[in-house]
């Protein structure tokens, strides 16, 4: 379907709530989008695309076809949304890159010797489950710690199977382990074993504790001061492992807490896990970058827990969550418990999304190599700028003092780095006086004749120039290009008060703010800075060689003092040669002053009567 076609089917919709199906040309699903009336939605897609993302502009130009779902409310069309998501995967949505959900244990007491493990997700196949748990790593040190307190195996043989034949291995030795491999234990003595193992699991520690006591009182009555030392041990496992238990008999930790980050090379979603107000554990997962992270938390956030078995009370934001009150409604429907999304506004709750947002950029930043910064950089300027690439990016910028030496510097950013190679100085031609935009009309006309007349050293044709000045600059620019039958995109470094590029402008004026997006604003300073640097450098070299051998030098009474006050006060050596006697007079004594002037005009003095 054509664009047109695609708008005229958008604008037949009905204005109920539905979902929206967004294909390619291929008929793959490559965005499942939710809305509360479908025409307004689906059409805004197919409008004026100057106020989309570029994200949203390169998803829209592979939409062939869509399709709609109308729900009976906006509810149902949020359950709907998230159903085809996880079913479809769509390739512009926002996707979590697992469905592992938070980690259970395992104990099938079915078995003759039940084992436990680590599982994902809860299965209806008699075995009983406990969690979930924080995360996974904390679900291992629990299930380490209970083979730990009862002296449980931990290896790969198979009971009764593999009883009695071979010997203990290091474990025993180690105290770390009955020996359950032989025959000296018996199955109901294992079997003992784990029933005290899902009792605690269950939350029933003081039962537990009190079986062990009365075991370990007894067995010390009895002069069996081994097995009472052993049975002491167990106890004070056991009242470790109910301080690191996190989560018994179904339920989740009391609160987490989102929190979200993005460089210009990478994203990361975090989570971390409260109880009773001590974080016990994290989950994160890194993720490209996005042009809405509020619209990235809100798709992240329902992933993640409709594919975990369970919830916890209190979900912290980063961001507010425009369907909030909707998404806690079927969590409740879903898991049969109520919980809060909120934003905090102030209090520790604010200062624990700061903490989580802190460990999101921990993790991004760990994961992005110097080269990745760089790129991602230069890959948000270009979407910024609308450009198809930014391979080639050549800067201006002139230099000059007082408006003698007037030069100008290119420079050349390749794949966002300086190409020094390419770097090139110009002297300016015929200007004794400051002005910028015939400098700057100047040098480019310099600059693209040589690549025109097919000059090796100016062969390669930029994707962008950018200008030292404002949107007049860029005109000027402009207008010597089309002269020249030339189109590359132009524009003006625009500074702060601070003298910081704070914008780009186009010729038309219209500016495109890079402040909001550090790792453009610190590329586009670094271009700037490094054309301005080699400009001011060239100026320098040259002033330095006109100081060392200026004719002024060999004038009587001028040393480099009174040579500075000159070319301050003239601007240039022909206004100094040009100077009357009285106006040398206004900057040096009168002695000076004549030897100046009867230097350069040595055929104009007044004859004695």
């Amino acid at each position: 379907m054509t664009k047109e076609e695609l708008r005229d089917k958008a604008l037949s919709l009905p204005y109920e709530p539905g979902v929206y199906l967004m294909s390619d040309r291929q008929g793959q699903i490559i965005y499942v989008g939710k809305a509360k009336r479908l025409k307004n939605r689906v059409s805004q897609y197919f409008q004026d695309s100057a106020s989309h993302t570029p994200k949203t502009r390169l998803m829209v130009s592979h939409i062939h076809s869509f399709e709609t779902i109308v729900a009976r409310s906006e509810f149902e069309a949020l359950v709907l949304e998230c159903s085809l998501i996880k079913r479809h995967m769509p390739k512009y949505n926002i996707l979590l890159k697992d469905d592992k959900g938070y980690p259970y244990i395992r104990i099938d007491m079915r078995e003759p010797y039940p084992t436990m493990k680590i599982v994902s997700r809860v299965e209806n196949d008699g075995a009983d489950y406990f969690g979930p748990f924080g995360g996974r790593g904390v679900t291992q040190s629990v299930l380490d710690t209970i083979r730990l307190t009862w002296k449980l195996p931990g290896c790969h043989k198979q009971f009764p199977r593999d009883v009695g034949k071979d010997r203990p291995c290091l474990n025993f030795h180690m105290n770390v382990c009955d020996g359950w491999c032989q025959p000296r234990q018996t199955g109901e003595q294992y079997r003992a074993a784990m029933e005290q193992v899902v009792k605690t699991l269950r939350g029933q520690y003081q039962d537990v504790a009190a079986d062990i006591r009365e075991k370990m009182l007894a067995a010390s009555d009895a002069l069996q001061f081994e097995q009472a030392a052993a049975l002491r041990d167990r106890l004070r496992s056991l009242e470790a492992l109910s301080q690191k238990q996190l989560v018994t008999a179904g339920t989740m930790a009391h609160t987490d807490v989102v929190g979200f980050y993005q460089s210009e090379a990478k994203a990361c979603f975090a989570v971390l896990h409260y109880v009773g107000g001590s974080l016990l554990d994290k989950d994160y997962q890194i993720l490209p970058p996005t042009d809405s992270p509020e619209e990235a938390v809100s798709s992240l956030v329902k992933q993640y827990y409709l594919s975990h078995q369970g919830i916890v009370k209190e979900i912290l934001l980063p961001f507010a969550m425009e369907d909030a009150e909707l998404f806690e409604q079927l969590l409740r429907e879903e898991f049969g418990r109520r919980v809060h999304l909120r934003v905090p506004q102030r209090g520790d709750n604010v200062r624990l999304v700061e903490l989580a947002n802190k460990n999101a950029r921990e993790e991004a930043e760990r994961v992005t190599s110097r080269e990745e910064r760089v790129q991602g950089a230069l890959g948000m300027l270009c979407s910024m700028l609308n450009l198809d690439k930014l391979e080639r990016i050549e800067a201006y910028d002139i230099s000059n003092l007082a408006g003698s030496d007037i030069v100008a510097s290119m420079t050349v950013f390749q794949d966002g780095k300086p190409l020094k190679k390419d770097y090139k100085h110009f002297k300016l031609q015929e200007l004794d006086d400051q002005n910028d935009y015939e400098s700057m009309r100047q040098i480019i006309e310099r600059r693209f004749r040589r690549l025109l007349q097919g000059d090796e050293g100016f062969s390669e044709k930029p994707d962008a120039l950018f200008i030292d000045g404002g949107a007049v600059h860029a005109s000027v620019v402009e207008r010597q290009l089309a002269e020249m039958g030339l189109a590359i995109p132009v524009f003006g470094m625009v500074k702060d008060n601070r003298h910081r590029t704070r914008a780009l402008t186009r010729s038309d004026g219209s500016e495109i703010g890079i402040a909001g997006q550090p790792p453009v604003f610190a590329l586009v300073g670094r271009i700037q800075e490094e054309t301005h640097r080699f400009a001011i450098t060239y100026n320098q070299t040259l002033r330095s060689r006109r100081m060392r051998g200026s004719e002024l030098d060999t004038i009587e009474g001028i040393g480099p003092k009174r040579r500075e006050q000159l070319l301050r006060r003239f601007k240039s050596m022909k206004r100094i040669r040009e100077a009357t006697r009285e106006q040398l007079l206004d900057v040096l004594p009168q002695g000076a002053a004549e030897a100046v002037y009867a230097h350069y005009h040595p055929h104009t003095e007044e004859e004695t009567p």
